[in-house]
């Protein structure tokens, strides 16, 4: 992915936070084809054994599973590489938001792009682990805390047809496209206008560029036109 440097991350944590906060991925690995991939969406986890102290992404096992009945499945080879594409808020910019001529419109989001090599766990132990951590991470930031002991012999009979994995990652590329180009007045403009509008993806993003704006403010170097 081409991240342009005034649209890095201000920090490590920002990718680890778009990923714990938007899982569901897009998994793309080469396919049986030459030049036509296989791309699935599915949700990833970050490892729920990771150490408190792993700030960055490329330290980090990502964990996730997929349907075997999916082709895809079968064209994942063990320790093979793969990209796995996670996306955060998003939202149109119109040039009406700037208040000045020549403009153009815009797309402001969040992305992140790990390369990795992907692990198929094989073992009932290992899948079962993967599928109950899943439910525990979700219940905890997206749920309302399930208590899946009851659903335990369930998940047990449906397992064989869930292809569990873990990636290893290799490389990481994080774009956080906010309006960075523009002025701190047009920046707070666009925040503005996002923060009101209807669209939950607007006050999505808008919590995010005013997360950024903070950044700045605390001298990160995360700023306008900086690398």
């Amino acid at each position: 992915m081409f991240v342009p440097g005034q649209y890095r991350q201000p920090d490590d944590s920002w990718p680890i936070d778009l990923i714990r906060l938007n899982p569901l991925a897009l998994l793309i690995s080469n396919g049986a084809k030459v030049g036509i991939p296989f791309a699935t969406h599915l949700p990833i986890i970050l490892d729920p054994d990771r150490s408190e102290d792993a700030f960055e992404l490329s330290k980090i096992r990502l964990f996730g599973h997929m349907n075997k009945a999916n082709p895809h499945w079968r064209a994942l080879p063990d320790q093979g590489p793969v990209l796995a594409a996670f996306t955060g808020p998003n939202a149109y910019v119109s040039p009406t938001v700037y208040e000045k001529t020549p403009a153009a419109p815009t797309w402001n989001f969040a992305a992140v792009h790990v390369q990795a090599a992907l692990q198929k766990l094989e073992s009932h132990e290992e899948t079962i682990a993967v599928v109950k951590a899943t439910v525990r991470a979700f219940e905890t930031d997206f749920g309302t805390g399930w208590d899946m002991s009851e659903s335990l012999d369930y998940f047990s009979r449906i397992l064989p047809g869930v292809g569990a994995f873990y990636l290893d990652v290799q490389h990481v590329d994080s774009m956080f496209k906010f309006s960075q180009e523009q002025s701190p007045e047009i920046q707070e403009r666009v925040r503005t206008s996002f923060a009101r509008h209807e669209s939950t993806q607007h006050r999505d993003t808008a919590t995010l560029m005013c997360r950024l704006a903070r950044a700045g403010a605390e001298g990160n170097s995360f700023t306008p036109g900086g690398q």
